[in-house]
């Protein structure tokens, strides 16, 4: 009823502008039947809206990329009188709320339905799912000088950081799918299905190696996973960072195409014990939440890390590591990271 009633349920089609104001409706409503204070300046956003309440709170509709509204909860809050936050999430409020357990204030995470809005219950982190046992398939990457990365059950092999190769298990049996991603696999096998699978590897990878070599010239193969990129280097020069190793582990939640940015997750090693470390390229201001869960997902008692380059260092990254019930290290590299060689991937 609340989404008839607000007019979420438009055509997609919407104009932004109107779309932003039929969130800030909908964010209005729902503070109105919910809470006990009252808004004092709503502001719709395309992603759900922000209000500041009476109290020095703030409200939160969390509606479109719904996993990503805590950051942006938050840095609002950051600003804002009180530490209390309402989050009321249209999608994946048990994951928003396994996280907001892991900051300082009260932060309520309500689940928005069509027809109803209740508490949140915190989902417990995702357990772990072993890859397919093939050795001689991720032999065969590590041959071709993959970087070899194990996430969820998958197994894939990357140049920089780019996934170009994928170990496949299904009903046809166990092989190896080259291509950037599930389309470019999928043409791939369609023009090139004949080629032995090293020489077919080598074919892709190549391709994308130029694009990731020091110096390159921009170009959509170098924009592509570039946090994975980041993760990639540090894991082959740990030090950069402080680390005496470093190695790829999955993310709080599974990535569902290479084109959305995700945080890359590694778990290293210091000198005084483990460290999770979250990797980022540009401002996320989801950043933080999503490091603080791959903590919990891995190794709760461990230390944690952010790294983004120089550039987006700025001071809402620290202030959002400060709100964490355990604190969390920003670290800045270079803006030349890029430019930074050996890689065995990229030779």
């Amino acid at each position: 009823k609340l989404r008839r009633r607000c007019g979420i349920n438009q055509p997609v089609g919407l104009e932004p502008e109107r779309r932003r104001q039929l969130h800030a409706m909908k964010l209005r409503s729902l503070v109105g039947e919910h809470l006990t204070v009252s808004i004092e300046d709503v502001a719709g956003t395309d992603e759900g809206a922000t209000a500041n309440l009476s109290d020095g709170s703030v409200a939160v509709l969390a509606e479109e990329r719904a996993h990503r509204g805590l950051g942006n909860a938050l840095a609002m809050s950051v600003r804002a009188p009180s530490d209390a936050i309402y989050l009321f999430a249209a999608q994946e409020g048990a994951v928003l709320a396994r996280r907001a357990a892991l900051f300082t204030g009260a932060i309520e995470v309500f689940d928005v339905r069509e027809d109803s809005v209740s508490r949140a219950v915190p989902a417990p982190p995702l357990p772990p799912v072993n890859a397919v046992s093939a050795p001689q398939l991720v032999e065969v990457l590590q041959q071709a000088g993959l970087e070899v990365v194990h996430e969820h059950g998958v197994t894939v092999g990357e140049v920089a950081g780019l996934e170009v190769a994928r170990i496949v298990s299904d009903e046809v049996g166990t092989r190896i799918e080259v291509g950037v991603g599930a389309h470019d696999r999928e043409a791939f096998a369609l023009l090139h299905g004949a080629i032995p699978t090293p020489q077919a590897i080598e074919q892709v990878a190549s391709v994308v190696r130029a694009h990731r070599l020091p110096g390159a010239e921009p170009h959509p193969l170098n924009r592509l996973g570039a946090e994975r990129w980041l993760r990639a280097h540090l894991i082959a020069q740990p030090e950069k960072i402080g680390l005496s190793e470093l190695v790829a582990v999955a993310p709080p939640i599974q990535r569902t195409n290479l084109k959305e940015a995700v945080p890359a997750v590694a778990m290293g090693r210091s000198s005084s014990g483990e460290v999770v470390v979250a990797c980022a390229v540009g401002i996320d201001l989801d950043l933080v939440p999503f490091a603080a869960d791959a903590r919990l997902l891995h190794n709760q008692d461990a230390d944690l890390m952010v790294v983004v380059s120089e550039r987006d260092e700025h001071q809402i990254l620290k202030d959002l590591a400060q709100r964490l019930a355990d604190s969390a290290k920003v670290v800045a590299v270079p803006d030349g990271w890029r430019e930074w060689t050996r890689l065995s991937s990229v030779p």
